[in-house]
């Protein structure tokens, strides 16, 4: 069962006690957030669009990917002058931990573009990366944004092909667009 519509998605089996209640939830992680268990890793893991970030530990998750070290001042500008930020955090109660990243820019209307898409090596291959995604696409989707745009570096287009999303006419670039 996989449904990312849902504040609870996760595989058949597991008991609502494995879950965290609505009000914590909302406490932790902010408005919109779901949660979700893979059968291959007994982890909680959490999507959320209004949680902050640190930004020391998304460097470090940015850096854990292979990406260059980028200024922090520069990435909390990106930050604030984003349309979207998204994260996805493995619960602990004590100190979730930030295993994946993506935002948008865009006028918050009609487009938006894709960028800085991130799953932490060691959690790639559960379907992580395909389900942060699907709640970006929800969440702009939410906010009425018609048009998406994606920039991805070459090495990912097969990721991106297999959920739908088209190469660049001209197939030189590595902009992808989504249409609803």
């Amino acid at each position: 069962m996989i449904n990312i519509g849902s504040k609870k998605i996760g595989m058949p089996g597991w008991r609502n006690e494995n879950f965290l209640s609505d009000e914590t939830l909302k406490n932790i992680y902010g408005e919109h957030a779901i949660q979700h268990f893979n059968q291959n890793n007994p982890s909680l893991f959490v999507f959320s669009n209004s949680k902050p970030f640190d930004l020391i530990e998304l460097e470090q998750l940015l850096q854990a990917v292979g990406w260059g070290r980028r200024p922090l001042r520069r990435v909390k500008r990106a930050l604030d002058n984003s349309l979207l930020k998204v994260g996805l955090w493995q619960h602990d109660s004590k100190f979730p931990r930030l295993i994946g990243f993506a935002r948008c820019t865009g006028d918050g209307v009609i487009d938006a573009t894709i960028w800085d898409v991130a799953i932490n090596p060691v959690y790639q291959g559960y379907g992580l990366g395909k389900l942060l995604m699907t709640y970006l696409m929800k969440s702009l989707k939410r906010k009425g944004i018609s048009r998406v745009t994606l920039f991805a570096d070459s090495d990912v287009i097969t990721f991106y092909r297999k959920q739908g999303w088209n190469l660049e006419p001209n197939g030189k670039k590595c902009a992808f667009w989504y249409s609803n």
